[in-house]
């Protein structure tokens, strides 16, 4: 389906000037798409018979943005919400994608003023990450260490490990290449926004990797550098390590509709916060968070930690006295 000009040069500047990744642009054109969508029936330019879905945005114009206000972009957020029963956060995105367009639009003048200034994001819902608790993790691991093929095998198991013990990103760990691990503890990502990080690889990751390339197979031509390669001597691809972890999940008894590769960096980044001690700042630069706020899901999932801090007041422990 053909978009408007205005649409796709914003498309364009989003990945090649501001750096966001292809996926992230890709939501933001279903967004927008649904948005103008929305406010050409709002407008009545549309036929009423016309399915939602099948509405052509085609011909939409900067003569057409400018005609749309803040009461448009509130009756487009009641509509996501009761129409289409979104999530708070869903909807949250649904507002950041309409800001950055209309930001973008006054940013190089085709707009005299920008509605969206004055829209505001509905409150978060706020719930507390899934993970998996330290005996699940050593039960999915032993259940991979019984995998009869070596290569697949080892391949496996350093996917996991690199999960666990680095909070990676699905993209993030399918897109490492050998050439990307420095001086054999040091590893660099490209994150979510094209940011490049280092990671450090602690004992049992260097270990994993350092097994799977002994038996790693020699790559096809176009992946010559890719660490995990599939049957075909690719490298991996998104899906291909997603239906292989939810393989072993499923193996450990874990219900794939609960737990996902996601998890899999919610759970590090719990045994980090619960175990370890690790800073919330140094939480955040490990994990690749933009900002603080997202990383401190983690600060509210150890009861046991709120106990031992109430305990160790020195009040705790005196006595009532008549």
């Amino acid at each position: 389906m053909e978009i408007p000009q205005v649409l796709e040069d914003y498309l364009n500047y989003m990945e090649t000037i501001k750096g966001t990744s292809p996926n992230t642009v890709k939501e933001y054109f279903f967004d927008l798409r649904t948005f103008l969508r929305f406010v050409k029936i709002r407008f009545k330019m549309v036929d009423s018979e016309i399915l939602f879905d099948d509405v052509d945005i085609s011909d939409i114009d900067v003569d057409f943005i400018k005609r749309i206000t803040i009461q448009d972009l509130h009756a487009y957020i009641s509509y996501v919400d009761k129409s289409r029963n979104n999530s708070n956060s869903t909807k949250s995105r649904k507002v950041s994608s309409i800001r950055s367009f209309f930001e973008y639009l006054f940013k190089i003048g085709l707009l005299d003023n920008n509605p969206a200034t004055a829209l505001e994001s509905p409150k978060l819902d706020t719930r507390q990450p899934v993970y998996l608790t330290l005996p699940q993790v050593e039960k999915l691991l032993s259940i991979i260490l019984e995998n009869k093929v070596e290569e697949y095998r080892k391949r496996d198991y350093a996917i996991f490990m690199l999960f666990l013990n680095c909070g990676l990103r699905l993209s993030e760990l399918s897109s490492i290449d050998i050439d990307k691990i420095r001086d054999n503890d040091t590893l660099r990502v490209i994150g979510k926004g094209n940011k490049e990080r280092t990671v450090f690889l602690n004992t049992s990751c260097i270990d994993a990797i350092n097994d799977y390339i002994e038996v790693r197979p020699i790559a096809n031509k176009n992946d010559e550098k890719a660490l995990f390669l599939s049957k075909r001597k690719n490298r991996m691809s998104n899906r291909a390590i997603q239906h292989m972890i939810d393989r072993y999940l499923e193996k450990a008894g874990l219900d794939t509709s609960i737990y996902s590769t996601h998890k899999l960096r919610h759970t590090a980044a719990t045994l980090m916060y619960k175990y370890g001690n690790v800073d919330i700042r140094a939480l955040q630069e490990i994990l690749g968070h933009e900002s603080v706020s997202t990383t401190q899901i983690y600060t509210h999932i150890d009861d046991d930690r709120l106990r031992k801090a109430i305990n160790s007041n020195p009040l705790a422990n005196i006595s009532r006295k008549k």
